[in-house]
């Protein structure tokens, strides 16, 4: 691929002048199929109304810090909602998801078109060979390297597919954990080098792979309790942390190191097996993401009363 092929079109510059994310309203959402164990019992369950409350607040929260597009949800497409999983971009170019399970796979074309649409260049793997976006590729906070899961979605032969795109060093994490289905929900990269996670996800030779790149002091990890309500499924914007409701040990824990934790509760996308980053997709680069937090701290002010952490 030539240097050309990362520019956007003029439409691309969607994301260029700071932090911005893509979401999609969840008018259509609901636990219509059972695809992983969180959905199990929980078919029909979510309620419409609490979970539009719920993302209302989780929008608000995110457009303090950034930018939010929207992508129209379609019938037929109840995960929808879930954009973080419609693809991978950045330098204007999109990899775009081959969702494994037929029950998704409908969101393809319309996430594709959106893209399209917004001038980023599409990328697309041959059908049957599942990649799962952004939900299985998560790259490090200055964007110098790409973290990517397999497993239970992903498969890892997309991983030098990805490498090719973006001629980005590709590191492999196994995921072992059906509950724990895509990288997102158990592996976060973080602000400053460091990183959140769930070491039980993960398979021994993985977890050697995260201990080789990340010293102690920059390892966060995140106990049965948090992991379990997707403490790790985070949205960062520099120096702010977005997430699901968490333990008190892990808020202080993040403030610790100089993150503002912002907290929204989304029980109601938990029973579908997502949480915030789940909602959320990033359209800016990394450095443009992450840019706020380089030349200032963030006071604690801006953040709402009513989720600010104890």
């Amino acid at each position: 691929m030539s240097s050309a092929d990362l520019v956007p079109r003029p439409g691309g510059e969607i994301a260029a002048n700071g932090p911005t994310f893509l979401m999609c309203s969840p008018e259509l959402y609901e636990v219509n199929y059972v695809i992983n164990p969180w959905m199990e019992g929980n078919v029909h369950a979510a309620s419409k109304r609490e979970a539009g409350a719920q993302w209302e607040q989780l929008h608000a929260a995110i457009a303090r810090f950034a930018r939010v597009e929207l992508v129209k949800p379609q019938p037929g497409s109840p995960d929808m909602v879930f954009t973080a999983n419609a693809g991978l971009v950045r330098h204007g170019v999109v990899a775009l998801s081959r969702f494994l399970h037929p029950e998704r796979q409908g969101e393809e074309p319309h996430f594709g078109k959106w893209f399209d649409d917004s001038g980023f260049a599409v990328r697309e793997m041959p059908r049957g060979t599942p990649f799962e976006g952004e939900g299985d590729a998560l790259f490090e906070w200055d964007g110098s390297r790409l973290w990517a899961g397999h497993g239970v979605r992903t498969l890892q032969s997309t991983h030098q597919w990805l490498m090719d795109i973006w001629g980005i060093e590709v590191i492999s994490l196994r995921l072992v954990d059906p509950r724990f289905y895509h990288l997102d929900t158990c592996f976060c990269p973080l602000f400053g080098g460091y990183v959140m996670y769930f070491p039980k996800a993960f398979d021994a030779e993985s977890l050697a792979k995260i201990h080789k790149r990340y010293s102690l002091d920059k390892r966060i990890c995140v106990g049965d309790s948090d992991a379990l309500r997707f403490a790790c499924n985070a949205v960062n914007i520099g120096r702010v942390i977005v997430l699901n409701e968490v333990s008190g040990e892990l808020s202080r824990r993040l403030e610790d190191l100089g993150f503002c934790v912002v907290q929204v509760a989304l029980t109601e996308f938990l029973k579908a097996g997502g949480a915030a980053k789940c909602l959320a997709l990033r359209l800016s680069e990394m450095d443009v993401t992450h840019a706020a937090a380089v030349s200032s701290s963030l006071p604690r002010e801006t953040v709402p009363e009513w989720r600010r952490s104890a």
